[in-house]
C-alpha cells in the first residue's frame, strides 16, 4: 500500500535520527538560532512527512504556530474539526482510534493528532513576573519617584510543544506527595542504589577494557545523542534504558531486576524508564522536550555533593537540587536546563509518565498511536491475521519480562558502557534480521 512507503519515509526521516521525548520525534534546543529552530519545527512534525497524499485538512501545507504571553489567555488553536484523509498514515491511525474508543472520550487526543498533522507548534507563556516602571505624567514628563508595577512574561516560563494535548495542567515541579508510586520508589532507594552501583562498577570496568578498541555498538550501553542538534544540549549526558515507549527491555531488566521490579510494583504509569548519567562538570542547555502529555521524574541515585546545590535542575522559573533517595516530578514541556558543577558523574533513575490530567482512555489511545508506529500491521486491512489476535499479540509485547536471574551476571562486551558521544537514538525493531538501533539518547 502507498501509505506503507510513506511510513518507511517517516521512520527514516523522523524516528531513526533522534527521539528526545515520548512523542516528540525530533527535538531542537531552544538556544539554537531562530531560523534553524524554525526549519527544525517544519521538519519535526510527525505526520506531515507521511501525509503527502492530498488531505481534507484545510491547513496541512502551512506551519501553524500559536503564541501568547498571558497565562489566562491560552493560544487560539487552529481548526481541527475536519477528519484526516484515510489515504494517509495519520488518517488510518485516526480511523483505528475511532473504531476502538468512543469519540467523546478521546476528543482531546484526536485534536492533538490533527494538530500534529497540521505541523502545529504550540508556544505559550505560562508565568509572569512583576517589575517596576517609572511613572510619567500626561505630558510625558518624569513623574519623580512615582512608580507602578508592570507585569511581564517570565522568559523561561514558556511551554513549547509539537505534540500538544489541550487542557492539561501546567506546573514546573509537582508535589510528589500526590503520587503514591514516588513514596514507594523512595522507600526502595537503598536496594535500587545498591544494585545500580554494583552493576555500574562492572560496566565501567568493561568500558575501560575497551578503550583501545572500537566502541561497542550493542544494545545495552550508555548512549548519547546521534545528531548535531541533540548534541547541542551538551555532551556530558548518557542513558541506559529499561523501558521505551511502554515496552520493557528484556535484556536490561535481567541486569537490573530489583530496579525494574520496584518500578513495576510502584504502580507508576510510566512510558519510559532509564538510568541517566551527567558527567561533571557539565551542563545541559536550556531546551524543551516538545511534548506536554507526559511528565518526567528523577530518583536521585548517586548525587555528588549531595545537599550542596552543585547538582541542580531548573524548570521554568524554579530551581531544585537533586538529592540522594528523593524523587522530583516536573514538566519538561517547559524550558529547562541542568547543571553538574562537581567533578564526579551524577546518576539518576529517570521515568517519563502519563500526565495525571489524562483519563485512562486517553492514555490508552496515546499508547495505541505508539503501537501503530511499532506495528503498522495493526492498520493493514489486508493482513491475514485475526485483528483480535494481532491486537493481543501487540499488547503482550508490553508485558513485564520474566526475571530469570536474581543476581545480574557479569556483562559481556556487547553489554559494556558506551561513551557520551556518538551512540544512542531510539530503540529499534530487531525483527527479520534488521539492525537493532542503540538505546538511549535522552537527556538529564
Amino acid at each position: 500500500m502507498l501509505w506503507n512507503m510513506k511510513l518507511i519515509t517517516f521512520l527514516v526521516l523522523v524516528l531513526i535520527p533522534y527521539r528526545n521525548g515520548c512523542w516528540s520525534f525530533l527535538t531542537t534546543p531552544s538556544s539554537l538560532p531562530g531560523q534553524q529552530r524554525a526549519n527544525r519545527r517544519r521538519r519535526s512534525s510527525t505526520f506531515f512527512l507521511v501525509s503527502s497524499t492530498p488531505s481534507t485538512s484545510a491547513s496541512t501545507t502551512a506551519t501553524a504556530t500559536a503564541t501568547t504571553n498571558r497565562r489566562d489567555a491560552p493560544p487560539r488553536l487552529p481548526d481541527t474539526s475536519v477528519p484526516l484523509s484515510r489515504s494517509t498514515f495519520a488518517g488510518l491511525v485516526e480511523q483505528a482510534l475511532l473504531e476502538r474508543y468512543p469519540e467523546h472520550d478521546i476528543q482531546r487526543i484526536l485534536t492533538s493528532w490533527r494538530l500534529l498533522d497540521q505541523d502545529y507548534f504550540h508556544q505559550e507563556y505560562v508565568g509572569t513576573y512583576k517589575t517596576k516602571k517609572k511613572a510619567v505624567d500626561n505630558a510625558g514628563e518624569d513623574g519623580g519617584n512615582d512608580t507602578h508595577a508592570l507585569e511581564r512574561a517570565a522568559p523561561d516560563m514558556v511551554q513549547e510543544c509539537h505534540s500538544y494535548v489541550p487542557g492539561l495542567q501546567i506546573e514546573p515541579f509537582w508535589d510528589t506527595q500526590q503520587f503514591g508510586w514516588s513514596n514507594y520508589l523512595e522507600a526502595h532507594y537503598p536496594q535500587i542504589k545498591k544494585e545500580f552501583l554494583a552493576m555500574n562498577q562492572q560496566l565501567v570496568h568493561e568500558q575501560q577494557q575497551q578503550q583501545q578498541q572500537q566502541q561497542q555498538r550493542g544494545n545495552n550501553i550508555w548512549a548519547g545523542a546521534i545528531t548535531d542538534e541533540a548534541a547541542a544540549y551538551g555532551t556530558g549526558w548518557t542513558t541506559l534504558a529499561l523501558m521505551d515507549r511502554g515496552r520493557w527491555d528484556a535484556e536490561n531488566v535481567q541486569l537490573f531486576p530489583i530496579t525494574a521490579q520496584a518500578v513495576r510494583d510502584s504502580g507508576c504509569p510510566c512510558t519510559e524508564v532509564f538510568f541517566a548519567k551527567l558527567d561533571g562538570p557539565s551542563t545541559i542547555q536550556k531546551h524543551t522536550d516538545f511534548t506536554n502529555f507526559v511528565l518526567t521524574s528523577h530518583l536521585g541515585l548517586d548525587i555528588p555533593g549531595d545537599g550542596t546545590n552543585q547538582c541542580r535542575l531548573s524548570v521554568g522559573d524554579t530551581t531544585r537540587q537533586w538529592r540522594n533517595g528523593q524523587v522530583l516530578v516536573f514538566d519538561t514541556s517547559l524550558v529547562h536546563d541542568a547543571v553538574n558543577d562537581t567533578h564526579e558523574p551524577r546518576y539518576i533513575l529517570m521515568l517519563r509518565l502519563w500526565h495525571p490530567s489524562l483519563s485512562r482512555l486517553e492514555q490508552q489511545a496515546l499508547q495505541f498511536t505508539f503501537d501503530c508506529l511499532e506495528y503498522p500491521e495493526l492498520l493493514d486491512a489486508t493482513t491475514s491475521d485475526d485483528p483480535a489476535t494481532l491486537r493481543h499479540r501487540v499488547e503482550a509485547t508490553r508485558d513485564f519480562p520474566k526475571i530469570v536471574r536474581t543476581n545480574a551476571a557479569r556483562p559481556t562486551q556487547q553489554q559494556g558502557f558506551g561513551g557520551g558521544g556518538g551512540g544512542g537514538g531510539m530503540k529499534g525493531n530487531n525483527k527479520k534480521g534488521k539492525q537493532k538501533k542503540k538505546k538511549g539518547g535522552r537527556k538529564r
